[in-house]
């Protein structure tokens, strides 16, 4: 078998319909395309969506909800995880690079301390936030929390907005 002899399966390759060659062709004077319309001109594109002319599906469902623009996602941590790392490394004070270090977060994650597990190690904690249980459990063993500021400037509590506009 030399490579010049291969050739695909019989039936295996089609060849393309050369439509707009004229009569001889075969496909006739109007190309395949029938008579008049749109899709019949040259240039014609169908909009994302056309349907044929039924209602799209776009248009027929309503819209629904919204997207917050200034919503803080943070990646959540539990307590037990802390203490799984506080036992696999023998550190005392778990921080932002720490657990970036043992693939627990992202580069640019905000990091948010949740309250379930069990905590034993006397830990200090470095966070951009805490749950109350979770602030509650490291407290309770003998640890401290330290709360890092967001890159993002976070909306001013309620209270405070409405003292505010009271005095005036």
């Amino acid at each position: 078998m030399n490579l010049q002899s291969l050739k695909p399966a019989s039936n295996a390759t089609k060849q393309s319909k050369r439509i707009g060659r004229g009569q001889g062709s075969g496909k006739g004077g109007t190309s395949t395309k029938g008579h008049k319309g749109a899709q019949s001109r040259s240039g014609y594109k169908r909009k994302i969506g056309f349907e044929g002319g039924q209602m799209p599906i776009y248009r027929l469902l309503p819209k629904r909800g919204f997207k917050n623009i200034n919503r803080v996602e943070y990646s959540a941590i539990n307590i037990s995880t802390l203490q799984a790392l506080a036992e696999k490394t023998k550190a005392t004070e778990i921080t932002i690079e720490l657990m970036r270090t043992h693939g627990l977060l992202q580069k640019k994650d905000l990091v948010k301390i949740l309250g379930k597990g069990e905590l034993t190690a006397k830990l200090m904690v470095t966070a951009h936030a805490f749950s109350k249980t979770a602030i509650a459990a490291i407290e309770k063993v003998g640890g401290s929390v330290t709360i890092l500021n967001a890159p993002k400037e976070e909306v001013a509590p309620k209270a405070a907005v409405e003292a505010n506009h009271s005095e005036e």
